[in-house]
């Protein structure tokens, strides 16, 4: 498990929205609760988990919006973003 944000590439972060939305659908609620948390902890907003479940009215909730709005708002409070691709 990555305790940073800066750990992952934006692709990473995207997989890891796949293996919560996986969870969602099939694991115990043990388990998603624990990838919840760490998405909690990760991305460090203060929707947290609302981003996925329940966001604003005309966000992008796809994995890809939900990383590009993680993105935005660390940036626009100067934390750590993604680690660089290369």
């Amino acid at each position: 498990m990555k305790k940073s944000i800066s750990e992952y590439t934006e692709a990473e972060f995207i997989r890891f929205m796949q293996e919560i939305r996986g969870a969602n659908k099939s694991a115990s609620d043990e388990v998603l609760g624990e990838l919840l948390e760490q998405f909690r902890q990760l991305t460090g907003h203060p929707d947290g988990s609302d981003l996925i479940y329940y966001p604003e009215d005309g966000a992008d909730n796809s994995n890809e919006g939900i990383t590009e709005t993680v993105k935005k708002w660390r940036e626009a409070n100067g934390l750590p973003g993604f680690k660089p691709r290369f």
